[in-house]
Parts: structure tokens; sequence; C-alpha cells
């Protein structure tokens, strides 16, 4: 007689979820990151044309679940000839949601460089994507890393959700083993804990690329300002805490 099975039986099933976990979030948030800087660099267009269709995205994804649009998008879209693959379906929906979230910060990092800082590099003639990249969104990445950890970790919940359109991540697994098994107990006590670990290790990585950045941020002010004098230089640097765009710091 076969012996009954029992949640170690089925361990190595359930963490060949954490791969697929893994590429959902950071997929999800390769899509969400340049997402969030076009959604905020349009909320702050002076062109109506762009600013309006930039807040309708934002307050659309933001205004509903993102469970309700994953379903729409895998099984509604269907209906009007677009059919999206499960991954494809679950990346685009997770990364457009979580990025219409991330423009916030994305557009409070940019206000909290100091308007002397753009006026001091129009003053010099320097083209408008010169002043962009090079002169304000390197002083607003530090600010903006914090807060873009706890994203990174909240998608990483938030890919439970895709378990919605089939793809077997460790949510979609666990549910699986608690059936077969009859008693969901034991599996998702362990599904927590494997969660908290990866939260764990995705806020270590997110803390060394924090004073990455803040390293390179400070060694790209010194050669931006080096060839322009100290016209850049005269206004402070920003002041504004990373809590206030939404961070941890």
């Amino acid at each position: 007689m076969t012996p009954p099975k029992t949640l170690w039986d089925f361990l190595p099933f359930f963490l060949g979820g954490i791969p697929v976990t893994l590429e959902v979030t950071f997929l999800a948030m390769a899509v969400a990151v340049p997402v969030s800087v076009v959604l905020a660099l349009g909320r702050k267009s002076p062109h109506a044309l762009v600013r309006w269709p930039a807040g309708f995205v934002i307050e659309l994804f933001r205004g509903s679940s993102a469970l309700v649009q994953l379903f729409w998008a895998f099984y509604v879209l269907p209906l009007f000839g677009l059919s999206l693959p499960p991954m494809v379906c679950g990346v685009l929906v997770l990364g457009l949601n979580e990025g219409s979230y991330m423009s916030e910060v994305v557009r409070a990092g940019l206000d909290a460089v100091p308007k002397g800082q753009r006026e001091a590099a129009v003053a010099l003639g320097l083209p408008a994507r010169y002043r962009l990249f090079r002169i304000v969104l390197p002083q607003a990445l530090p600010l903006m890393i914090p807060p873009f950890g706890n994203e990174l970790i909240t998608m990483l919940k938030f890919t439970a959700l895709v378990s919605l359109v089939t793809i077997q991540d460790l949510s979609f697994r666990a549910s699986l083993i608690g059936d077969t098994l009859g008693r969901s107990a034991p599996i998702f006590a362990l599904t927590i804990v494997v969660y908290f670990v990866l939260a764990l290790i995705l806020g270590g990585l997110v803390r060394l690329l924090e004073r990455a950045v803040a390293r390179w941020a400070g060694r790209h002010a010194a050669a931006v300002a080096a060839p322009h004098g100290a016209a850049l230089a005269a206004a402070p640097p920003s002041r504004v805490p990373a809590w206030a765009l939404g961070g941890g710091g």
C-alpha cells in the first residue's frame, strides 16, 4: 500500500515556484520603472494633450483593483481578438499598475530638486534633455530609491495575483498542494516564511543599491559641475528626507 503523501513530498515542486515569482517580480518592475518616469513627466507637462492622458492612465490603474485588471486582460480581451500569454499578461498588468503608483514617487523626486538648479541650467543654455538626464534625474534618483525598494517588495507580494492567470508561482503551487493534501494550513504557513525570506533578501539588495546610487550621484554631480563652473552649485542640494517620498528612511 502506497503511504499517503506529505508536505515534504511536494517540497521540490513548491520551491520551483520561487524562480517564477522572482521572474514576475523583476519583469513587472522593469515595466513599472520606465512607465512611472513617462507618466510622471507627462503629468508635469505644460501641454494639456500630454498631461490629461497621463493623468487618466494613472487614475485608471490606481483607481481599480489589480485583480480585476488581470481578469479583464486575460479573460475579456480575447473576446475582442487580443489574446496575451499568461506571463505577458501578468507582467504588463502588474507593471502598469505599479508604474501608476510609482509615478507619484518620481514626480515628488523631481520636484525635490531645487528650482535654482533648473534656472541655472537654463541660464547656461543647456538643452532640455541635458537638463533632465544630466542634472535633475541624477539628483532626484537617490531620493527615489528607498520608496522604489518598498514598491519592489510590494510587487513581490502582488505576484500572488498572477495565479489567477494560471502562472505557477509560489501561491499557485501552494494552493495545488493544499488541495491535494486536503489541508492548507501547513503549506501556506511555509509560503509565508518563503515570502518573508525573499522580502528580507530584496530589502538587503535595495540598501546596497541605495549606497551605490548615492556614491554615483556624488561623482556625477562633481563631473557635471566641473565644466559649467559654480552656476549649478549655487542652489543647495535637496534636503527632502526619503520618508517624505514614501520611503522608509
